[in-house]
């Protein structure tokens, strides 16, 4: 899992007043919890940019003014509900022999069979929550749907895992290919009359481009 360094200073005050200040000086209030305490510190709004706004998920060393290195994971934020101002962020203290749970982001790749006959890749659930010890928390979950195809679904029974376990269950929908006005059949039915008859035709319009060929592919996707 990525790194990145916070620093920050313990606060001594934790009221309404005191918060108040901290947010007008443009810092944010912050707690890390999961520790032998619970500790209380703040950091300037734009040192949270490259954890907060980004997909990805990032191991935190907390560094505090006073010396204190802590090492931690962002568990939950707060926004304000009409500038989006970062309002509180929790933290959860790590511990190398201590499994956690983390909401990690899934990658898809590879190029699904289904999408390439003209089905649509439709992505329901774009971020799975596993359980690991800190140093085996995956950067991302691949999900390969190179061999799906029209008419197929990835659950996350379907993801062999090694070091982490899903907290969902086996058939939970990560994604499927469904069809759509401009697939095209797989499998074509063997049969030589067809067969003369799609031979005589390609003699009689030679030079005619085949609209089949020539049909775009489409790949959307969604959230859920």
């Amino acid at each position: 899992m990525k790194s990145i360094t916070i620093k920050g200073s313990k606060r001594e005050s934790v009221g309404k007043v005191a918060t108040k200040a901290l947010r007008n000086a443009g810092k944010v209030p912050c707690v890390v919890y999961g520790g032998d305490s619970t500790i209380h510190f703040s950091a300037d709004e734009l040192s949270f940019q490259n954890l907060v706004y980004t997909p990805d998920v990032f191991r935190v060393e907390l560094e505090l003014a006073d010396g204190d290195k802590i090492d931690c994971a962002l568990q939950d934020i707060q926004f304000h509900p009409v500038t989006d101002q970062i309002l509180h962020i929790d933290f959860y203290q790590l511990f190398d022999g201590t499994p956690i749970s983390m909401t990690i982001p899934v990658r898809v790749s590879g190029n699904a069979a289904g999408v390439k006959n003209g089905g649509v890749l439709r992505i329901i659930n774009r971020r799975l929550r596993v359980r690991a010890l800190p140093k085996n928390l995956p950067d991302f979950i691949d999900v390969d749907i190179t061999n799906m195809k029209i008419g197929d679904v990835m659950a996350v029974g379907d993801i062999e895992t090694e070091d982490f376990e899903f907290l969902h269950e086996d058939k939970k929908v990560i994604c499927q290919v469904r069809t759509s006005r401009t697939a095209i059949v797989d499998e074509v039915p063997e049969d030589e009359d067809e067969d003369e008859e799609v031979e005589e035709g390609a003699e009689g319009e030679e030079g005619t481009e085949s609209t089949a060929e020539g049909t775009e592919k489409k790949e959307g996707s969604s959230d859920e």
